[in-house]
């Protein structure tokens, strides 16, 4: 079962600040980040079940080597990336984009 993958706006937002924050700390760190949100994202295409349901109606898919997670939904063929959270601030702050 493949999926098509979306972003909700302020999902891709997130990245590209996450991204920017890794890459001033640190050369290199934010294309790091950036690659484990994309390994992250085709197996969420590819395995979309294989994260639990949470309360909420939403899955998460942690990112190694860094605190943060991928928060998604799906609906039919389309799995809809709605965060790109810190494991420990904010939690839950997404859940009002969530349909």
């Amino acid at each position: 079962m493949s999926f098509v993958l979306g972003f909700l706006p302020e999902a891709s937002a997130e990245v590209e600040c996450i991204t920017g924050d890794y890459e001033a700390r640190s050369a290199g760190l934010g294309v790091r980040f950036r690659s484990e949100v994309e390994s992250a994202c085709a197996a969420i295409v590819q395995h979309p079940l294989l994260w639990r349901l949470r309360p909420g109606g939403y899955r998460r898919v942690n990112l190694p080597g860094f605190p943060h997670y991928i928060a998604f939904l799906l609906d039919e063929q389309l799995a809809i990336i709605a965060a790109v959270a810190h494991s420990s601030r904010r939690p839950g702050y997404f859940k009002s984009r969530m349909p």
